[in-house]
């Protein structure tokens, strides 16, 4: 999709009436640092489990939505900590992919899951267009439209900003053991994924080259949609989920993030004389 294509405006536009969130529901999207001018920008479509409380359990038990197949788990308090420790504008989603999955085109089947993980997720069957489209003009857009506000800003300030997703994964998958334990996903921008697979080899650990997702497949929509057609810079990175666990592992990885993002800053900065 490109972004002629997509309206910004489309909740305005549309007949539906809002009622998926309650007036004291948290917003769809957050914004940490939205006045930085560091060239970077992080965004988190998987941040959050929260459910509307018009959508009830959507028939899943408080375990599974807790789980990963409604939370990236870990991502939230990750990216809110680089951030904030460096200074960094980030955009995190605050409902959970199972609504509508914001790392999708609104085309694809799994952008509102009916089964994940052989959890039959009920709250997503037989869906009609009304629910879609109030779940896509709540939670989708506001979220995508948080995110190019951000750009447009810093392209207002003539800064062309770097934009990083990150996700995490399950340590295994279809009764598979993954190995990686940090992926980093590209496709179009081969220089910042490479700094990213250079420092991160430095570490030991065993890091995945578009594994165990590919930055080349269609389902990462936001990098795609936000940085691709616009030709910025971008990359995804993936963690695995076991990493993440505990406030340590979360202080641990941020430590390692925040290094290398420490070098892709002063990178930009001296290639831009930011």
């Amino acid at each position: 999709m490109k972004k002629s294509d997509a309206s910004l405006n489309n909740s305005k536009n549309r007949e539906t009436k809002r009622k998926l969130l309650a007036k004291d529901e948290p917003s769809p999207f957050v914004i940490i640092n939205k006045d930085s001018s560091v060239p970077l920008l992080l965004v988190c479509d998987h941040a959050s489990e929260r459910l509307p409380r018009s959508l009830g359990s959507m028939g899943l038990s408080s375990s599974q939505r807790k789980s990963h197949i409604a939370i990236d788990i870990g991502v939230g308090d990750l990216v809110e900590r680089l951030a904030k420790n460096l200074g960094l504008t980030a955009v995190l989603c605050q409902y959970s992919r199972l609504i509508v999955d914001c790392n999708r085109n609104l085309s694809d089947s799994t952008a509102f899951i009916e089964n994940c993980d052989g959890i039959a997720v009920t709250g997503n069957h037989s869906l009609d267009n009304s629910e879609r489209n109030k779940r896509i003009d709540e939670i989708y857009w506001p979220y995508h439209n948080a995110i190019e506000s951000q750009i447009k800003r810093f392209i207002n300030q003539e800064i062309d900003p770097i934009i990083i997703a990150i996700h995490s994964f399950t340590p295994t998958f279809n009764g598979k053991a993954r190995e990686w334990e940090f992926g980093v996903l590209w496709d179009q921008d081969p220089v910042t994924a490479n700094i990213f697979l250079r420092e991160l080899k430095k570490t030991g650990m065993n890091i995945g080259d578009n594994q165990p997702y590919s930055g080349k497949d269609p389902q990462d929509f936001t990098i795609d949609f936000h940085a691709e057609t616009s030709q910025l810079q971008h990359v995804g990175i993936e963690v695995r989920q076991d990493l993440l666990k505990d406030i340590e592992g979360v202080t641990y990885v941020s430590n390692i993030l925040q290094n290398i993002l420490t070098i892709v800053i002063k990178q930009e900065c001296a290639s831009k004389k930011l």
